[in-house]
């Protein structure tokens, strides 16, 4: 059991990662040809504003798909035993909050490390791309 976690574990972890970076280059591309417009205005405090709530909702946006994935893992895996039992234990699980109240059954519970190490990196990611805007905006 410990190898097909290991497995399913590395391919969610792919899979996240790929949403993100999807995500967060559409993002880019988006500003990219909105630059036009924004490069003369940015000057302006809305303009920051709404740029990094923008930001910061577009981020927000790919965790929660993020979690929604590793939810349908548990579900489609009988892991959990409804969708608001895997989102909730997803949602601590991502974020490493890890309440403990929602728990994986023995045969399963290593794939929650997987999925907190997974939401670990991303949040860092995440992190590090706001910033990256941030920086950009008020040059």
């Amino acid at each position: 059991m410990l190898i097909v976690q290991f497995a399913l574990g590395c391919l969610l972890i792919g899979l996240t990662v790929i949403v993100h970076g999807l995500i967060l280059d559409r993002f880019i591309l988006a500003m990219n040809r909105n630059k036009q417009r924004l490069i003369p205005n940015i000057e302006r405090i809305s303009t920051k504003s709404f740029l990094m709530v923008a930001t910061v909702l577009v981020v927000f946006l790919s965790h929660i798909i993020q979690i929604w994935i590793w939810a349908g893992f548990y579900l489609a895996f009988d892991i959990l035993p409804d969708l608001e039992s895997a989102l909730y234990f997803s949602t601590s699980a991502f974020t490493t909050v890890g309440f403990g109240d929602v728990y994986l059954d023995q045969d399963w519970r290593l794939i929650s490390s997987f999925e907190a190490a997974n939401g670990f990196i991303l949040f860092g990611w995440s992190t590090a791309f706001i910033f990256e805007v941030m920086n950009r905006a008020y040059k």
